[in-house]
């Protein structure tokens, strides 16, 4: 009678917790993902440490490390060097200059490769030394699996991060007020040139105020973003991942409604 009242016992508390778990938890298409709460804790994780290319949320860290180091009021002249890349761009006109604040609106809304070359050049002299900024303040945040080596994200040897480190690197830059502010325009006008977000999020999201996407075809789709929602934020990351979008609201509305029951 014993056995048969504890085995009763253990059907009752421990196989509903484990079948709601199973069922709450959602499933995503990412070969890497995590949510991460304001406190910095990791919520949801799938393969998190696991090293990717991350294609142009690398430009999270390229405007992170400009707007510790740089007045969002300096001005930048272009060089044709800096207009010199394949991808996605700003349309940046050598001879012209810009302000640094320009320069990240372009690179933040548009994604643009001039602009993180421009800034890079601006910052550090090169993409040489400015890599090396960037990996001293990965190092500084605690972001023991990434590596860069350009400002922009294009594949190359040596670069990579994961969607640990990723969601670390979101929640430093989401102290940064002029970060805030630039990544959550919808559409901004710099010299004329309208530029649209690309992060769609923004839109599609409830509560969503920041994000940065990212493709090549090797790297895949990534997706870096954050949301907030009656006072709590939740940052997101996906890499290689074909239903960015709809990942990230899912796995929002489960952080959020799991926060809520907690």
């Amino acid at each position: 009678m014993r056995k048969l009242l504890y085995a009763l016992v253990l059907t009752a508390v421990l196989l509903p917790q484990s079948c709601a778990a199973a069922v709450d938890e959602p499933v995503v298409s990412a070969a890497s993902a995590v949510v991460m709460d304001g406190r910095g804790e990791l919520l949801y994780a799938r393969d998190a440490d696991e090293p990717h290319l991350i294609a142009s949320t690398t430009k999270l860290m390229t405007a992170f490390v400009t707007i510790l180091r740089c007045d969002p009021d300096e001005r930048v002249q272009i060089e044709s060097a800096d207009c010199a890349v394949e991808g996605s761009s700003m349309y940046l006109i050598p001879g012209e200059d810009y302000t640094v604040r320009e320069l990240l609106t372009g690179l933040l809304l548009a994604s643009g490769n001039d602009a993180a070359l421009a800034l890079a050049r601006h910052v550090a002299g090169d993409v040489e030394a400015f890599a090396a900024m960037m990996n001293r303040c990965a190092a500084a945040l605690g972001m023991t699996g990434s590596h860069f080596v350009n400002p922009h994200g294009l594949n190359a040897e040596g670069h990579y991060s994961t969607a640990h480190d990723l969601a670390a690197l979101m929640h430093a830059c989401m102290e940064c007020p002029l970060f805030r502010e630039l990544s959550a325009l919808p559409s901004a006008v710099v010299k004329e040139q309208s530029y649209e977000n690309h992060n769609k999020l923004l839109t599609l999201c409830p509560g969503c105020v920041s994000g940065k996407t990212g493709y090549t075809q090797l790297a895949g789709r990534c997706l870096v973003s954050c949301a907030e929602r009656d006072g709590r934020r939740f940052v997101c990351v996906t890499l290689n991942d074909p239903n960015d979008w709809e990942d990230h609201c899912r796995l929002y509305d489960w952080a959020f409604a799991r926060s809520q029951a907690v």
